[in-house]
């Protein structure tokens, strides 16, 4: 099983550890290091946890989008598995950066959702895009047009992701804080220490989970090929109850 020792092995428990470290290190940072907001307070300090969940969240659904291309180039069910669990990880952060948005509007704004801020809803829509990627897998029973299908979805959706980031940044600002900019952003230095800290831990919990959910997959694909060569239950029908994409025991 060398695939699976190469995911499960001292490089993923480094990685644990590291993500971890980083992680708690921010929180730490943000909670302590970081001055308190003048006008929200100390419950301005989700936005450690909330941004660089929708950063990371962004940049999941371009990376899927990137390995639904190398599929499509080749062919290769193991780029289709990345896309898969890249935009799977993803959707449970973006969910996780629309509740703690919630959170923080309705501490900051006495409102859990302001429907004509473009931020606000441009996010929203990219979530909701993402939300039927998955139903367009169980749909398709056909492994092989299943897995183009989602492949031509993750390309489609993972280019509309920038272009609509773009939009937005381009539109006249209402009341969402615009963090990131030309000019280096709105925060004083103290915040930015905490604030890119959180966005690296982010960014690392995010690849460990996605190792550590790629590792599964390749688990499961190895104990159906071992039961399919000692005459178990057959593969394409486990399979078939499932919109997991095809992977390779090797």
């Amino acid at each position: 099983m060398p695939t699976s020792r190469k995911l499960y092995g001292t490089r993923l428990r480094v990685l644990s550890i590291l993500t971890a470290v980083v992680l708690t290190g921010g929180f730490a940072l943000a909670a302590f290091y970081a001055p308190i907001e003048a006008d929200q307070g100390f419950s301005q300090k989700i936005f450690y946890l909330h941004v660089p969940l929708a950063i990371v969240s962004l940049c999941g659904f371009i990376f899927g989008g990137i390995c639904a291309i190398q599929y499509l180039r080749t062919n290769d069910p193991r780029h289709d598995l990345r896309a898969y669990t890249a935009i799977h990880q993803s959707l449970i952060f973006c969910a996780a950066a629309l509740v703690t948005g919630s959170i923080w509007a309705k501490a900051a704004w006495g409102q859990w959702w302001v429907w004509d801020e473009p931020t606000l809803v441009s996010f929203l829509i990219v979530f909701l895009l993402y939300a039927t990627y998955q139903p367009l897998r169980f749909s398709i029973e056909d492994p092989e047009k299943q897995s183009r299908y989602a492949a031509v979805f993750a390309i489609v959706a993972g280019a509309f992701v920038p272009l609509n980031f773009l939009a937005v940044r381009l539109a006249n600002p209402l009341i969402h804080p615009r963090v990131l900019n030309s000019s280096g952003g709105s925060l004083p230095g103290d915040m930015k220490v905490a604030f890119y800290t959180c966005v690296v831990g982010m960014a690392l919990l995010f690849v460990t989970l996605w190792k550590y959910e790629m590792t599964a997959k390749h688990n499961r694909a190895q104990l159906r090929s071992l039961k399919r060569k000692l005459g178990g239950p057959d593969a394409a029908a486990i399979r078939g109850r499932s919109a997991a994409p095809r992977v390779s025991a090797s």
